[in-house]
């Protein structure tokens, strides 16, 4: 079986522990694949969430208030347990739908999805010691719905790694704040785990300002000004109150871009 039918598989798979075991399995071998291909992906109708996770609009999704009793806790940890989790079929969906491409490429967005699955580890262990567990509580499918209206190399990069995960850099930022400010053991464990998370993944949004950055070069095209086309393109108000600007800088953003996206912008 070829490299982009196992992902495919993968990709549909709601047994999370066999997603894993399915995703170990490949990326063991990936030495072994060959990406060339002339078959055309397929567009997903549902994420592999669905049949475990309730889908609801994003402000049908439980608000993430206070952190003073376990299902408090746990309202918080199931939203972030969530990001990490569309993260992994995000990554694996970034290496099964845009074909043909260097081999780079694809070890790129595996070792991402390497660390997601870390990540919702962490996250999902601490989830667990509230007595909650993953798909308690509705979710919204924005992640998922951006995969599907991205079926192009550049809008992919620029919407999912440098648009939504680099919004995750400065979201995380101010989580760590907020519990910073809690004096409660477990809220140290989740900074802990928020930590760990923030740092690794300035990586993974700079694999996808590395591959956007590429594929302008491929298409001969200015990278600054059609990053904020597709921007454009995509959302009404794009306009950002806070940057994690240390973050950013290291994930590959311009001074001159953050500035665009926050004019305030000290860099």
């Amino acid at each position: 079986m070829e490299f982009y039918e196992k992902l495919e598989k993968i990709i549909e798979c709601f047994n999370i522990n066999q997603k894993f075991e399915m995703f170990y399995k490949l990326l063991n071998n990936f030495d072994k694949f060959n990406f060339n291909s002339n078959t055309k992906p397929k567009i997903f109708q549902n994420p592999s969430y669905s049949k475990f996770c309730k889908i609801v609009p994003p402000a049908k999704v439980p608000r993430r208030r206070g952190f003073e009793t376990n299902e408090k806790k746990a309202v918080i940890l199931h939203a972030i347990v969530h990001i990490e989790y569309s993260a992994i079929d995000l990554a694996l969906d970034a290496c099964y739908r845009f074909r043909n491409l260097p081999k780079e490429y694809y070890y790129d967005w595996l070792e991402v999805a390497e660390d997601e699955i870390r990540h919702f580890k962490l996250i999902n262990s601490l989830l667990e010691k509230t007595g909650y567990k993953y798909g308690d509580f509705p979710v919204h499918n924005s992640l998922f719905e951006a995969s599907v209206k991205t079926q192009d190399l550049l809008s992919r990069m620029a919407i999912v790694p440098r648009w939504y995960e680099a919004n995750g850099l400065d979201a995380n930022e101010k989580i760590i704040n907020k519990l910073s400010k809690i004096n409660d053991n477990f809220a140290k464990e989740v900074i802990d785990a928020l930590k760990i998370i923030l740092k690794e993944e300035i990586p993974h949004v700079k694999k996808g300002d590395k591959w956007f950055k590429w594929e302008c070069k491929r298409k001969n095209l200015e990278p600054i000004s059609t990053y904020f086309n597709i921007i454009d393109n995509f959302f009404k108000d794009w306009k950002k109150k806070d940057l994690n600007v240390k973050a950013r800088l290291k994930a590959g953003f311009s001074c001159k871009e953050l500035k665009i996206l926050n004019e305030k912008t000290e860099c």
